[in-house]
């Protein structure tokens, strides 16, 4: 029994789609709502499907990227992404994962957004194959023309108050008695609505989304049957935390943004050099295009050589190889050779001489270069002997930057906290 159910499973994952058999292997996959008749459908035609961002922010941060990497790899095996630019659904805000009410941004500050997101789109996805390059649309451009009576009685007709009520996201705001506006309440029958739209007018078949849009996602499947009599089909992805437990994107000195502007290369490679060791192997299937086999042939390599692997790969896709080069030879060169020059890709502050005759104070200086966010922050850390110049651990909450700090020729020194956070300060006239 044992070895005949080897072979069912065999048998299944030969029949698997391709698409759907690395979705899998990538670790992407957490519930579809037909798995064998999407199989199917992929096997047999290119499809359009699509993922919805909302433009909360000027940029997409790491924690987007999962579904990033999945609209890449649908372009690999041949199909269309299509990238939901919430322009409408961002003014009412998604309840699904939040505790409250998440700030509604002015119409011009959302726009902007949506200007900005689209950059990186362009960056990660194929935009030069006709037919498989994405298709951008912002559902404010139907959502914005919604009469709310002719709505009601199309779509809201279709969903009922008890269904609604049983989703997680609405559950978990209500057992906590944490409001919950009529406003959000509606957001998963607009996002069922944009599923719908698509289908009419984009010929879209498949919505991927997180796990935790399992609701909504479900909600347009099914409007999608009722209202056109039609199958299309839901697709959705772990919720990705690291082994430490915190939120993938988030760190202490904020979010990792795909994003140059907002963060440089040299930062983001370290996001990924970083990486805990448990994380390490599942990141390499998830956010690079190396091949699965080739992950397993290198997979027992000494752990730091397959963070630096990680951290190329993933720097190059984003920033490109020149970039992720110059990122990979300032790590060298500060934590290997221990050799910091002006030419070093790190942030730089620089300090007039005129300020050292007046008394440069330690604590000030880490807290206006933004190395640590207050001074009570920088005494503790001194306390632990976790500031440092040129890697020389300072003792003395009294301490003063003085001429004999810049011993380098050129007129500059390395001020670090921790093992991860460093800076340049330069001497000028």
């Amino acid at each position: 029994i044992f070895f005949f159910n080897k072979i069912c499973i065999l048998w299944n994952y030969t029949l698997m789609n391709k698409f759907l058999n690395e979705f899998k292997d990538r670790g992407y996959f957490y519930q579809c709502t037909n798995e064998n008749g999407l199989s199917e459908i992929l096997n047999n035609q290119s499809i359009n499907a699509y993922i919805g961002f909302d433009s909360t922010a000027s940029s997409l941060h790491v924690g987007s990227l999962l579904q990033i990497m999945c609209l890449r790899l649908l372009q690999k095996h041949g199909h269309r992404p299509i990238v939901l630019l919430g322009g409408g659904t961002t003014r009412i805000g998604d309840p699904s994962g939040k505790e409250e009410t998440r700030k509604i941004l002015s119409e011009k500050q959302i726009e902007k957004n949506i200007k900005n997101i689209q950059k990186v789109f362009k960056v990660f996805l194929n935009t030069n194959n006709p037919k498989l390059k994405p298709i951008f649309v912002n559902n404010f451009n139907w959502l914005g023309k919604l009469n709310y009576i002719s709505f009601l009685r199309n779509i809201g007709k279709h969903f009922t108050i008890n269904k609604m009520l049983s989703f997680e996201s609405v559950k978990l705001r209500l057992e906590r008695e944490q409001s919950l506006s009529y406003m959000e309440f509606n957001y998963m029958i607009l996002q069922a609505y944009d599923f719908l739209e698509l289908n009419k007018n984009k010929n879209c078949i498949l919505q991927i989304g997180g796990s935790d849009q399992w609701g909504n996602i479900v909600n347009g499947v099914d409007l999608i049957k009722r209202h056109s009599n039609k199958q299309v089909y839901g697709l959705t992805t772990p919720l990705i935390t690291l082994a430490s437990g915190t939120k993938m994107g988030k760190t202490e000195k904020g979010a990792i943004w795909l994003d140059k502007k907002l963060l440089s290369p040299y930062d983001y490679f370290q996001f990924w050099r970083n990486t805990d060791d448990r994380d390490v192997i599942k990141f390499l299937k998830m956010f690079t295009d190396m091949d699965i086999y080739e992950i397993e042939k290198i997979k027992d390599k000494n752990i730091n050589e397959l963070k630096i692997i990680l951290a190329n790969h993933a720097t190059e896709m984003l920033h490109g190889k020149k970039e992720a080069l110059k990122a990979h030879n300032t790590t060298v060169s500060i934590f290997v050779k221990k050799e910091i020059s002006s030419k070093t890709k790190l942030p730089i502050y620089k300090i007039r001489k005129k300020e050292l005759d007046k008394g440069c104070d330690l604590i000030n200086l880490v807290v206006t270069a933004k190395l640590l966010n207050s001074k009570s922050e920088v005494r503790r850390s001194i306390k632990d002997k976790g500031i440092k110049i040129d890697d020389i651990p300072i003792e003395e909450n009294d301490y003063k930057i003085s001429f004999n700090d810049f011993k380098n020729s050129e007129k500059i020194f390395k001020l670090s906290h921790g093992k991860k956070n460093h800076f340049i300060i330069k001497l000028i006239n």
